[in-house]
C-alpha cells in the first residue's frame, strides 16, 4: 500500500518569541518550485527588515525537489531543521518560511535548530493537515421506482450524491475512492438485480481531514 499523499489544510503562519528573538513560520502550499519561490518572495518582501528569511519546500508525489536555505544563520541550523519537520510531518507540496526578527540575545546552534524546528512543527499543527484521495466518478441511472431505494442505499454506505439528472428515468452521479469502486459496483449490481445502468465517469482529486496516527 503506497503512502497517503498528506498537506496542509491552509495557509497560516505562526509566532514564537525565544529570548527576544521573533520567529515568524509563514505556512504555504505549492504545486511546483515556481509556487514555492513565488511564496517565498512574497514573504521576505513583506519582512524585509528581518534579520533572516530562512527556507524549506518539498515538492511532487515522492518529493522529488526538496531545497532549504539558512539565509545567512550558521549553517545546518535553520534550513536542515525546517526541512526536517516538513518530512516529519510527512507533507507533500509545501514550503515554509521562517522569518527571525533578532532580539538580541545569541541562541547558540542547538538553540536555533529547536526555534526553528518548533514554529514550523507548531504552525503545521495550526494549518492543520488533509489527505488527498483519488475518486472515480460514476453514473447510476435508475428507475423513478427505485429511486428513493438507490438513495437510501448510497446513504447506508456514506456516499454523497453531486449530482441528479431527470429525464426517462434519473441518472444519479457520486464519487467514489477508486480502491472501492468496484465494490460499490457489485453492490450496487446485487442489490437491484442488475436493473442499474451503471457507468465510470473521470477520476479526480478530492481531499479530505487528516489525523496523524
Amino acid at each position: 500500500m503506497s503512502e497517503p499523499f498528506i498537506t496542509i489544510a491552509q495557509n497560516t503562519s505562526f509566532t514564537m518569541v525565544i529570548k527576544k528573538s521573533r520567529f515568524i513560520c509563514s505556512l504555504g502550499r505549492a504545486e511546483n518550485e515556481a509556487d514555492a519561490q513565488a511564496f517565498i518572495d512574497e514573504v521576505q518582501a513583506a519582512n524585509r527588515k528581518a534579520t533572516h528569511n530562512c527556507f524549506a519546500y518539498m515538492i511532487g508525489d515522492h518529493d522529488q525537489v526538496q531545497r532549504e536555505s539558512d539565509n545567512g544563520e550558521p549553517s545546518g541550523t535553520a534550513g536542515v531543521p525546517i526541512l526536517e519537520s516538513l518530512q516529519l510531518a510527512k507533507l507533500h507540496n509545501v514550503v515554509a518560511v521562517v522569518t527571525r526578527y533578532f532580539g538580541g540575545i545569541k541562541l547558540g546552534a542547538g538553540g536555533l535548530i529547536r526555534a526553528y524546528s518548533n514554529v514550523t512543527t507548531n504552525a503545521i499543527r495550526q494549518a492543520g493537515l488533509v489527505q488527498r484521495v483519488v475518486q472515480t466518478g460514476v453514473d447510476i441511472t435508475v428507475s423513478y421506482a427505485q429511486h428513493d431505494q438507490l438513495l437510501y442505499f448510497l446513504k447506508e454506505q456514506q456516499v454523497a450524491v453531486v449530482n441528479e439528472a431527470y429525464g426517462v428515468d434519473v441518472t444519479v452521479t457520486v464519487f467514489v475512492n477508486q480502491e472501492a469502486c468496484d465494490d460499490l459496483i457489485a453492490q450496487l449490481t446485487t442489490r437491484f438485480n442488475d436493473q442499474l445502468q451503471i457507468k465510470k465517469g473521470q477520476p479526480r482529486n478530492h481531499e479530505v481531514p487528516y489525523q496523524p496516527a
